[in-house]
């Protein structure tokens, strides 16, 4: 069997060395010229840690990231909403690692190239359109200037080409544009001193505007981490287009940003200055797309944001497209045709990544300092007559257990 990947991202590469273990053949194409160390900081979740380890990357992967060890959640004064310990220290197996998105990219892109060799990867090949027949699907690629570049014969086809994927496109020519909720995400990173132990993270804030600071590398000095931050405001109604096409890499407009980071106070962190020190950050209008009643046509199948593209809340998306790799390999090795094997991973994996992108959109675990905010827009002495314990914890761990990562059995969250 030979499988066409469309897509050099984290849920292509991570596909392809899903296959290569499982004993099936691949062939990855990517638009970009190169695959790069794009963007800035991500959270990858236990469970998808655990499929990374068992590909032989977490020694490699521990060496660049940060072990995540406590979440805490603020409202925008800085009081304590909700804490709990993450990765190993709360009971996992495996971390939660706090890494540079481009850096996680890199081991995965790395490690293709050594296990299926480099001539495996082709870049600047644009998927131009694909037809499928009994026998299996035939792919054609193009360059920027629009050349033909390669005819390509192969057993299916994946696409893992993000938000703007040309696959789902050909399959649902009429779905539109991404939905724009209004919200605008800017994000940054810069070498700073360290805060709380050095591995946590903390998301401040409330209904119309987050606030997110996690270390995400070892820094300059045994003082300082290369921390990642993070500000989401709501900045239209979301009936709108947004103001700008949705690309990882834009770079931010300071101006547009500075006027919202007075809206925090987060204890710990100077986020001001953090901010202010950055000398290139970049921004994203917070997108998604809604459910598919399908993923699969044929011998064709979707993957990773292509698939289900969310809201970036919850520390889920690239998560999610590892999920997404594992479970389609596994089908593959235990169908007896393809067909067969895309209609059993949709069957598993679309249900669950379609009520995350819905949970989402209704605020994730990070809805728990909404609906304090809510009952307390102006702070409180006591968050337990607020909101109880008990109330907060659904939240956070409800959305835990649809995402698949919920907290090991008999581990309390840790109370402040």
């Amino acid at each position: 069997m030979k499988a066409i990947i469309v897509g050099g991202g984290i849920g292509g590469l991570t596909t392809a060395l899903m296959l290569r273990a499982r004993g099936i053949g691949c062939e990855l194409f990517e638009q970009s010229d190169t695959i790069r160390e794009l963007g800035v900081g991500i959270n990858t979740l236990p469970h998808a840690i655990r499929e990374l380890a068992g590909l032989g990357l977490l020694q490699k992967l521990d060496d660049i990231a940060i072990r995540t060890d406590v979440l805490y959640y603020l409202n925008r004064h800085g009081q304590e909403v909700w804490r709990e310990s993450r990765g190993i220290d709360a009971g996992h197996d495996v971390p939660q690692f706090s890494i540079h998105r481009g850096r996680l990219q890199s081991v995965i892109h790395r490690a293709v190239e050594g296990r299926l060799g480099r001539e495996a990867i082709h870049t600047g090949c644009r998927l131009g359109a694909f037809t499928q027949d009994e026998g299996g699907v035939t792919a054609y690629f193009f360059d920027r200037s629009g050349a033909h570049t390669d005819t390509v014969r192969g057993d299916i086809l994946i696409g893992a080409d993000g938000i703007h994927s040309r696959v789902r496109e050909v399959l649902f020519p009429d779905e539109g544009p991404p939905c724009w909720n209004g919200l605008m995400l800017w994000r940054g990173a810069r070498d700073w001193p360290v805060f709380l132990s050095g591995r946590s993270m903390i998301v401040a804030g409330g209904l119309h505007a987050k606030v997110v600071v996690y270390p995400i590398a070892e820094g300059s000095s045994p003082a300082s981490r290369l921390t990642n931050w993070a500000v989401l405001v709501k900045v239209g109604d979301g009936n709108a287009p947004p103001p700008r096409r949705e690309d990882w890499s834009r770079p931010g407009k300071r101006e547009e940003l500075m006027p919202h980071v007075a809206r925090f106070s987060v204890p710990h962190v100077d986020v001001p200055s953090l901010i202010s020190a950055t000398p290139e950050f970049y921004e994203y209008p917070t997108c998604d797309r809604d459910p598919l009643p399908y993923w699969s046509c044929g011998r064709i199948t979707l993957l990773g944001d292509a698939a289900h593209p969310m809201y970036p809340v919850g520390s889920n998306g690239a998560s999610q497209a590892i999920l997404d790799a594992r479970a389609l390999a596994d089908a593959l090795v235990r169908s007896e045709h393809p067909r067969q094997a895309l209609m059993m991973y949709e069957q598993k994996r679309l249900p669950m990544t379609a009520e995350i992108v819905r949970s989402n959109r209704r605020g994730g675990p990070e809805g728990v300092i909404d609906a304090v905010e809510q009952l307390a827009p102006d702070g409180f002495d006591d968050v337990e007559r607020i909101l109880s314990y008990s109330q907060r914890e659904a939240i956070v761990r409800g959305y835990a257990s649809k995402a698949g990562f919920a907290a090991v059995p008999g581990l309390a969250a840790v109370r402040a």
